[in-house]
């Protein structure tokens, strides 16, 4: 099967690159890093004004009735971008699971961050947040958060939350829904960095010289970087099958694959910047990291290859899901 994104999708995708590409996307996450969310916030409002956060709401509670495609195309440029905030939480999970006054917010902007345990134990930005919930098997409800802990990530600040109002039941397709979109858009985010990792890598190696040659032309810097433009490239139609159509199996794939390839980036990125590479002036660092917390957010690759086991075991026996 082929799949080849609409005209409508690519310029949605453009439009939302040079958007985040305009607004010093490096400074407003060193800026996050450092508890200065107004240059995050802004930059919220403007890709709210874009109808991110409504993407996957339906039109009849004030969003877009977007397909999970759009979603994955928006979360790839929040990825390559290292957009901070709790985009995954609000855009994936919340959009889906809540209803009524609560999902119009949301689809409207507010900035909201969510609990699932046992899947997402913390609330991503909970202490910068307008809304804050927990999501879990009893449903959905409004939450408090505690004291947040650091991530590897610096702009990823995780928090305890505990249930503050009664839950509101959730159907059980839905909540499966609104946790597998979670895993899928962070999986878009993983390959958006994984792309950002490589683009920076292939520069610099054009650039740098060492005994009189661009360290680029060595042989053995070529087929690492070939090796991650593969891994990318074999993500890719995963993440984009599974938005498509997001069975646990499909999305499960597309975690574990854009994983891989996105911390294959980040290592082979270190190796061809050198010591450069490992210090958190260095702009690389930001990707390095964020790569690091996505890696293990929404379902660890132990997690996905586990569940891809039971669900393939599953269908050989006429049980399976996918």
């Amino acid at each position: 099967m082929r799949f080849d994104l609409t005209d409508d999708q690519r310029d949605f995708a453009a439009s939302l690159d040079a958007l985040v590409a305009g607004s010093d996307p490096v400074a407003t996450v060193r800026s996050w890093a450092s508890g200065d969310t107004a240059p995050g916030r802004a930059l919220w409002r403007r890709l709210a004004e874009q109808g991110v956060p409504a993407l996957v709401v339906p039109e009849d509670d004030g969003g877009l009735g977007a397909s999970p495609v759009e979603l994955v195309l928006a979360m790839e440029v929040l990825g390559r971008h290292a957009v901070p905030g709790p985009w995954i939480e609000s855009a994936a999970l919340l959009a889906t699971v809540l209803t009524g006054a609560d999902r119009e917010a949301v689809a409207g902007g507010a900035l909201a961050t969510a609990a699932a345990p046992p899947l997402a134990p913390l609330a991503l930005d909970a202490l910068a947040a307008d809304l804050v919930f927990v999501v879990d098997a009893e449903g959905v409800a409004t939450a408090l958060a505690a004291d947040s802990r650091n991530s590897v990530d610096a702009s990823r600040r995780l928090a305890e939350v505990s249930a503050h109002g009664p839950h509101r039941e959730v159907a059980a397709d839905v909540l499966a829904r609104g946790l597998d979109l979670a895993a899928l858009a962070a999986a878009a985010q993983l390959l958006g960095a994984g792309e950002r990792v490589l683009a920076d890598a292939v520069a610099y190696v054009k650039q740098r010289r060492q005994f009189g040659r661009e360290i680029g032309s060595y042989q053995s810097i070529k087929h690492h970087l070939a090796d991650v433009r593969i891994a990318l490239d074999f993500a890719r139609p995963l993440v984009f099958g599974a938005a498509l159509d997001p069975t646990p199996r499909a999305v499960s794939a597309a975690k574990v694959a854009a994983s891989d390839a996105a911390y294959l980036a980040t290592r082979t990125g270190l190796q061809v910047h050198g010591a450069i590479g490992y210090t958190r002036e260095f702009d690389l660092s930001i990707w390095i990291t964020r790569v690091r917390a996505l890696v293990g957010a929404w379902g660890t690759p132990t997690h996905h290859r586990a569940r891809l086991l039971d669900d393939l075991l599953a269908a050989r026996t006429g049980g399976g899901v996918a």
